[in-house]
């Protein structure tokens, strides 16, 4: 199909085009049905094709891998109309995913968005800023491949606009290349500049239960599509409102995946993303004298001399180490390679220390 003729399909509006025709060609040659999935839910799910939304079931392409299950936002090939029930028989490779580790023991992965050009990242600015778990977001958001953007909702709850500013710039200095957006879905205020961001292609919408992302779904939906509850005056959290990830198209163009509030936000293999994060940090590692400098306390440590001189926040480096340290951990689950490492650097450090110690106390001459 030509790129005129995809911009025509029914499902363009919801991201369909050249690329994904092409991919789909050999299911199409099977008489299947290509549609983007728009919620899970238990075995089964909703997909939007040309002809409507259809409910089908997962049961053909439930892998044991929690990464390769059907997703919100997946591009999937379904049986044509007739079977009852219907089936999905595949799904179109992933360009882009958003996963986190989840709070099992086994710290599995699980992907909460798949082909994502936006993370939409929302805090509430009714609580305290947590710059440390926005980081933590934006690694994942660098991570799965689309670009982050941070979404301060709740702006009209600010007393002036100079604490206003003071607020989006101390944010600003903790996400490096992100657009930082301050919006109130009460008074419109930034509604139009976030929509206009989130009408190139589908986006995630991301965040704590409490920080308004069903209330900034419907306003940037033009419509209550998203039921919306009060947030605890003791808090200012609230109770999961979204139970289920759900893809809503706009009005302005684009898609936008609405997700429930995350209590856990885990890295999963998120060593580039927490490099983006923190992009200061790894330029002036560069310049440190020793090339596996780990900026704790070796000479010549072009990150300690940042933060000795006032140019670097001594919380920047507390919260890179914090999630380097993190991901180390879940990547060696999973390879032994990684394992190895840590045991050789665990034992290095111990011997470090040990000697440390006995030099402190006079043993050693």
């Amino acid at each position: 199909m030509s790129s005129s003729s995809s911009a025509a399909h029914p499902l363009a509006p919801y991201g369909w085009d050249a690329r994904w025709e092409a991919e789909f060609a050999p299911y199409a040659a099977q008489g299947l049905l290509p549609g983007r999935v728009v919620r899970v839910d238990r075995g089964q799910c909703d997909i939007v094709t040309a002809e409507g939304t259809v409910r089908a079931d997962t049961e053909f392409v439930t892998p044991r891998d929690p990464l390769k299950v059907v997703c919100t936002g997946d591009w999937a090939a379904v049986d044509p109309a007739g079977g009852d029930p219907r089936y999905v028989r595949a799904y179109l490779p992933r360009r882009t995913s958003f996963v986190r580790s989840t709070s099992s023991k086994r710290s599995e992965g699980q992907v909460l968005a798949a082909n994502v050009d936006h993370s939409i990242i929302a805090v509430s600015l009714a609580a305290e800023l947590d710059l440390g778990r926005i980081e933590r977001f934006l690694a994942l958001g660098w991570e799965s491949g689309g670009q982050p953007v941070v979404v301060l909702t709740k702006a009209d709850l600010v007393p002036d606009d100079a604490t206003l500013a003071h607020l989006v710039e101390d944010v600003e200095t903790s996400a490096p290349g992100v657009q930082v957006l301050p919006v109130s879905a009460t008074n419109g205020h930034g509604v139009d500049i976030l929509a206009a961001v989130v009408s190139g292609g589908t986006s995630v919408l991301l965040g704590q239960s409490g920080a308004g992302k069903s209330t900034l779904a419907n306003a940037l939906a033009g419509a209550d599509i998203m039921e919306v509850q009060a947030i605890r005056d003791v808090d200012g959290k609230g109770r999961h409102t979204t139970t289920t990830r759900n893809l809503l198209l706009l009005p302005a163009g684009g898609v936008l995946i609405d997700t429930p509030g995350l209590r856990g936000v885990g890295l999963w293999d998120a060593g580039t993303g927490v490099g983006q994060v923190f992009s200061e940090i790894e330029e002036l590692a560069g310049d440190c004298r020793f090339h596996d400098c780990a900026h704790t306390a070796e000479p010549g440590c072009a990150v300690l001399a940042a933060v000795e001189d006032g140019t670097l926040p001594e919380r920047r480096l507390d919260s890179y180490r914090k999630l380097i340290r993190e991901n180390q951990r879940i990547v060696a689950k999973t390879d032994a390679r990684v394992r190895a490492e840590l045991r050789r650097e665990w034992r290095l450090r111990g011997a470090e220390g040990r000697a440390a110690l006995e030099i402190k106390r006079g043993r050693l001459r």
